[in-house]
């Protein structure tokens, strides 16, 4: 299949699950979801021994309708993996001897509704996006911040999308072009600063870090709209642009402030920073 998504990260029992929003439906990783199943270090081994099996038992329909999505691995880089959509998930995990099997079906179809409801009304994904991260402990200024910056990037990939871009290589290419012209370091470089692997850079940015690459990324877009750029070419000219307004507020706030913007804290240091903040005002 390989054809370009939007991915997300989802929560079930605490534990994560790659999705993938495509040809109009969540997608799911399956490997994260044995994971969830069978626990442990053997998902690989036990989702490749299940595949052989359901071929050999007939499921050839079942096999015929996983496909290959690119999702963030754990280290880091988009890379093919295996995935199904709620149907056809529902018929790989019924060959899994385990108690969680009911509850991650309902937690499917759960997920399947709730992606209806937003394309209905925007406004839910950012409510149950506000929801999520309340639970995870950010605090509220922060998530204010966080939702704006979503936002702004769906505004921004929007017009990447009507202007010509069409794979995900392409989206990291002008992504890195901003956060190279913003931070002078690309996405990969900067999660290594924080110490990340599979998790989502932004998440763990601090406020100001959010804010200037929501400058970064809206400048890019008013430059897509006031130039009408067409094209990778005139594309990553605006977002090396946009980045490089960034840059220089960045560079103007590290003068003022005598001290660097760029963070190695991600969101583990800095909620730990928040609650001690909030212990010494109380």
């Amino acid at each position: 299949m390989g054809t370009d998504t939007n991915s997300h990260l989802a929560l079930f029992d605490g534990r994560q699950i790659r999705k993938a929003f495509h040809a109009g439906e969540w997608w799911f990783s399956i490997i994260d979801v044995v994971e969830v199943l069978v626990g442990g270090d053997r998902a690989r081994k036990y989702w490749s021994d299940l595949k052989k099996k359901l071929a050999a038992e007939g499921y050839v329909e079942v096999s015929e309708k996983i496909g290959q999505l690119k999702m963030v691995a754990p280290d880091g880089k988009q890379r093919m993996t295996d995935c199904a959509n709620s149907e056809t998930l529902f018929r790989v995990i019924q060959s899994i001897p385990s108690p969680k099997v009911e509850p991650l079906k309902r937690w499917l179809a759960k997920v399947g509704k709730e992606r209806l409801d937003e394309i209905e009304n925007p406004e839910l994904a950012m409510g149950r996006m506000q929801d999520l991260y309340e639970k995870k402990g950010y605090p509220k200024e922060w998530i204010d911040k966080r939702l704006r910056g979503i936002a702004v990037r769906q505004d921004l990939t929007d017009e990447w999308k009507q202007r010509g871009v069409t794979s995900s290589q392409e989206f990291a290419i002008l992504t890195n072009e901003i956060m190279q012209g913003t931070f002078a370091l690309k996405v990969d470089e900067y999660k290594q600063v924080k110490a990340l692997a599979r998790e989502n850079l932004r998440d763990h940015m601090t406020d100001i870090e959010l804010i200037l690459t929501m400058l970064g990324e809206a400048t890019t877009t008013k430059l897509h709209r006031d130039r009408e750029s067409v094209g990778m070419p005139k594309l990553k000219k605006d977002a090396k642009d946009g980045g490089a307004v960034a840059g220089r507020t960045r560079k103007d706030i590290e003068k003022q402030s005598g001290k660097p913007v760029i963070s190695p804290e991600n969101f583990k240091q800095l909620a730990v920073k928040a609650k001690k903040l909030k212990g010494s005002e109380g």
